[in-house]
């Protein structure tokens, strides 16, 4: 008996892909970054470091367009362009009269046109736009060990990070007192984010690299309330978008990173679309504080 001529095309249309070493490779490189995308980003949301985690994937911009230049690792340059940028932005809020918001805004943009300017100088070799989009595509074997290893320190440095991003996230003034150190909590996410756009941008890119890290956190955080359903149900949805976008790049041959930016946004939209956020907004206070200590406890 034969198989069915519809199974047989559909099962034909989702292995196809997968016969190309080169999809192999960029399926392996957004399973890594979904899974740091999952863990890391649901505590990025949480502590409301959005904004500062797209500082930093715009603010490293000159560094990596500089070390393409220079013939250095691109890694070198983005981590020099990141420690430009921070103590540009120190500098900046350092002035009488401008905030620490007002001092990000003004530097990131500013570094941001810069790398733009270089990238899209005539000088500039053919090649560099996928610095500010990335290359899936074009992901080494270098760059999946690169990943690897980031996927280990995260998870691992989440893990013992645990109760400590639990205390401080449940109250900053008093968690001293049961055992939370918020100095530690900051300097840690922070460094965990840095090393992850610092990753994540030779395959996405300083545009998109963003989408996978908040994206599916964002859709998570809309249907769960406790923080590892939060992390395990957001590396689903990275993994999916990460495939949905590789199927939708290979079949409609557009980008592969703005393939997947794309279905990240998309289910995004989705989710929020079914779960009733008006509802999840008129939340009381109280109740508000009650999931936070029941995580604490809990997990």
């Amino acid at each position: 008996m034969g198989i069915d001529p519809v199974i047989a095309g559909a099962w034909d249309a989702l292995a196809d892909p997968w016969s190309e070493a080169i999809v192999q490779r960029a399926f392996a490189e957004v399973l890594l970054l979904g899974l740091v995308g999952g863990a890391l980003g649901c505590w990025i949301v949480f502590y409301e470091l959005s904004y500062s985690t797209e500082s930093l994937a715009h603010a490293i911009l000159p560094g990596l367009v500089a070390a393409t230049l220079a013939g250095f690792p691109v890694l070198l340059g983005g981590a020099a362009g990141l420690i430009v940028a921070a103590v540009a932005i120190a500098c900046a809020g350092r002035t009488p009269g401008i905030a620490a918001d007002t001092a990000v805004a003004v530097v990131v943009p500013g570094f941001l046109g810069l790398g733009a300017l270089l990238a899209l100088s005539a000088s500039t070799p053919l090649g560099l736009n996928g610095l500010l989009f990335g290359d899936i595509l074009g992901v080494s074997n270098l760059d999946l060990w690169l990943s690897v290893g980031l996927a280990v320190v995260t998870v691992a440095a989440l893990a013992l990070l645990h109760r400590q991003l639990l205390a401080v996230g449940f109250d900053r003034s008093s968690a001293h007192a049961i055992g939370g150190r918020p100095g530690l909590v900051d300097v840690a996410l922070l460094v965990l984010v840095a090393l992850s756009v610092l990753v994540g941008v030779q395959a996405l890119g300083t545009l998109l690299v963003v989408a996978v890290l908040i994206g599916p956190a964002a859709s998570a955080r809309l249907v769960s309330h406790r923080m590892v359903p939060m992390m395990a149900l957001a590396t689903c949805l990275a993994l999916l978008a990460g495939g949905g976008g590789l199927y939708l790049s290979y079949y409609a041959d557009t980008a592969g990173g703005a393939s997947i930016a794309a279905v990240v946004v998309v289910a995004y939209l989705a989710i929020r679309a079914m779960t009733s956020v008006g509802a999840q907004r008129s939340i009381p206070i109280e109740r508000r504080t009650r999931w936070r200590l029941r995580s604490l406890t809990r997990n």
